[in-house]
């Protein structure tokens, strides 16, 4: 395998560590500093040189885009993936995680725990906002913030509202966050590869800091994580988009809370915590894939006029529950089941025998007249009720 990694630090240990477990594998592996490519555009030719270079012959690609160059970094990504090289991770699902309003307003129409969150610009909605989180000690945190950089607990809401109006008149945005008692000064960070967590450790902050980054000073032991944490952070690392990530979690009351999703973990502090081959894990999962690149099947299959690809919903009462997918003759109607989505499990290419339940949901490629009827209504999600007690006005 002809692999490149991404990365503008080759004497990072992260870098190295991946470099060395490549050669050891018998790859061929090369560190190309993202800012030296350069991205030529023409009809039926996506293109790339690097350093002037010509640069067609690879077989896989491993991002380690750093948060400053976030936006070149993923168009990089989004050409290597439109010559059909093997990228580790798509370019969506490093914008989708590097952004942490967005990758939790991803996560939040999932069935996957998350801190209650909120997001203000107007100073007269910061106080009712901070209340519906809970009301304080609240986190706040700025977006663009990295390795615990940007993240403050406001013991008060008076605090919090000066730190917020501090912030945003620095044209900071800021996150309003539930503070989870119960996980004060710990989290866990769950390495995902593929579809499964190769490794994982809970960080514990030392002395007053409450941050447990490991940059911040926090200790690392390794952890046997319970299988509902591990499934929650492969489901969390799908959902983003990302095959290879560093999912960070809460030990919540109420299970896992999802923090972050990182799309480019460091290995310093895991490697060392559980003295596993984590860089190794990631090159044998790409070598294993490079004969696999990510298709927008979006794209490549609704070029047919007519034809396109829908979820389809199989409501309980329809006249397909209890019939197997052949007897539903989805296929004699021009419709091809893809995958079918049952509660929170994926059965990808389902048998032709496989029964159908209400409540299941088809990924399908096949003509849209023939699938209108199965498209579920657009119908307003009914809110929540609201069962805590928000905290009374202050004064």
């Amino acid at each position: 395998m002809k692999l490149a990694i991404l990365s503008r630090g080759r004497n990072l240990y992260s870098t190295r560590r991946l470099v060395e477990a490549a050669v050891g594998r018998g790859h061929d592996v090369a560190v190309r500093d993202t800012l030296r490519f350069a991205i030529d555009l023409r009809s039926g030719e996506p293109d790339l040189f690097y350093r002037g270079q010509h640069l067609d012959d690879l077989d896989a690609v491993l991002p380690r885009i750093g948060a400053s160059i976030t936006y070149f970094g993923t168009a990089v990504v989004r050409q290597f993936e439109q010559m059909e090289v093997f990228c580790a991770n798509s370019s969506t699902g490093i914008s989708n995680s590097r952004d942490k309003l967005r990758s939790l307003q991803i996560l939040s129409r999932h069935d996957v725990g998350i801190p209650t969150t909120t997001f203000v610009r107007d100073q007269a909605d910061v106080l009712p906002a901070i209340r519906r989180v809970g009301g304080a000690p609240v986190i706040i945190k700025l977006l663009e913030g990295t390795q615990g950089v940007g993240v403050i607990l406001a013991d008060s809401e008076k605090v919090a509202e000066s730190i917020i109006e501090t912030l945003q008149s620095s044209r900071q945005n800021v996150l309003v966050q539930k503070f989870v008692a119960e996980s004060k000064g710990r989290d866990l960070r769950a390495f995902v590869v593929g579809d499964r967590v190769v490794a994982a450790m809970r960080r514990t902050a030392q002395g007053d800091e409450f941050r447990s980054n490991v940059h911040r000073g926090g200790k690392a032991e390794a952890v046997d994580l319970d299988p509902v944490f591990a499934e929650t952070a492969v489901r969390a690392a799908q959902i983003m988009g990302l095959r290879i990530a560093g999912v960070d979690m809460l030990e919540s009351k109420d299970g896992p809370a999802v923090l972050e999703i990182n799309s480019s973990p460091g290995l310093e502090g895991i490697e060392g915590a559980t003295r596993l081959d984590v860089a190794g894990a990631v090159i044998d999962y790409i070598a294993a894939q490079v004969n696999f690149p990510e298709l927008d099947v979006r794209q490549r299959l609704t070029v047919s006029r007519g034809y396109g690809v829908a979820e389809l919903h199989i409501p309980e009462g329809s006249e397909y529950v209890g019939k197997t997918i052949a007897e539903s003759q989805l296929r004699d109607k021009d419709i091809n089941v893809l995958s079918l989505h049952r509660g929170g499990k994926v059965i990808p290419n389902p048998r032709s025998s496989r029964d159908l339940q209400g409540g299941d949901r088809l990924l399908c490629f096949g003509k849209l007249a023939s699938m209108q009827h199965l498209v579920p209504a657009r119908t307003r999600r009914r809110r929540r009720p609201r069962i805590e007690q928000l905290p009374p006005t202050a004064g």
